[in-house]
């Protein structure tokens, strides 16, 4: 699908970014204001693909995860646009149906018709990594779809330092797959980024819709504390998205791992909509993206 332009090197013009102040998802209207924010990101080259919308259900623990609220106003957009839409994840603990329950995302997506699945079964895909050739298994739910639509939950993380956009893709990697791969490649967080970046470039096209409306903060993925962020974000661009939130969020390309996914500086390649802005930013406090520095 290369009308989607959502791989870095396929930059030729600028890409939309929309960026929208979000207070909560319990709004009368939030329905509509994320579907506003998805037509201003251009969000429409989706119609009429199989999308797989792809949530970060780490744990059972509602900060941890992307708002079910979200998950589910993101699938009515691409049912609205004629899209084929699967909802899964490979959670790091659980089972996505047990978080789902937890999280009360089950009970967002029922009215739909609709209901979170776990990925499929792996298919291995020939990498090389760190000198070496690894077999890399990517669950055939997302290799299936047309696209991908990545909803990540914005969080610190002690290993990547921010969990956007396409780190959220290695729940495309099926099971315990996941931990294994930690096991062996985690120790280094270049190895890893290698291996990521590797399995992004896998998959189908990856847009992405990005839930800041309460990011974790000071640590993370899943211990982090909440921060008021109140900013939602979209684009068909995955990676030009997070380079946008990485400068939005006042740290610097240079300390992510993810990098390489990154053509730089974003702001040059992305005509950036304040949808429903200015943003008044967080309320109290400064978001502190770790403390755990030995980390970086």
């Amino acid at each position: 699908m290369a009308e989607l332009l959502d791989k870095a090197d396929q930059r030729e013009e600028a890409i939309a970014v929309a960026l929208k102040f979000c207070a909560t998802s319990a709004a009368a209207d939030f329905e509509e204001s994320v579907a506003g924010l998805c037509q201003a990101a251009e969000l429409a080259v989706l119609s009429g693909k199989t999308v797989l919308v792809k949530p970060n259900l780490l744990k059972p623990d509602t900060l941890a995860c992307t708002d079910p609220q979200l998950v589910a106003a993101c699938s009515r957009y691409l049912l609205d646009l004629g899209c084929k839409v699967i909802v899964a994840d490979s959670p790091g603990f659980g089972t996505a149906a047990g978080i789902a329950r937890h999280i009360g995302l089950d009970r967002a997506l029922a009215p739909l018709g609709l209901q979170l699945n776990a990925m499929g079964p792996a298919v291995y895909q020939d990498i090389e990594l760190a000198g070496q050739r690894v077999r890399l298994p990517v669950s055939r739910t997302a290799l299936a779809c047309d696209a991908i639509l990545s909803l990540p939950k914005v969080k610190a993380h002690s290993q990547m330092r921010l969990t956007l956009s396409v780190k959220n893709c290695y729940g495309c990697v099926p099971g315990l797959h996941k931990a294994l791969l930690h096991a062996r490649f985690g120790k280094e967080r270049e190895v890893f980024a290698d291996l990521l970046c590797a399995l992004y470039r896998l998959l189908p096209p990856v847009a992405a819709v990005v839930d800041g409306i309460v990011a974790m903060h000071v640590t993370g993925p899943g211990n982090g504390q909440p921060y008021p962020l109140h900013l939602i974000a979209a684009a068909k661009n995955s990676p030009l998205l997070d380079e946008v939130l990485i400068e939005l969020l006042g740290c610097r390309i240079s300390d992510i791992p993810l990098r390489r996914l990154c053509a730089g500086p974003a702001l040059t390649a992305a005509r950036v909509s304040a949808h429903g802005f200015p943003w008044p930013g967080p309320q109290t406090g400064r978001l502190r993206i770790s403390l755990c520095q030995r980390c970086f």
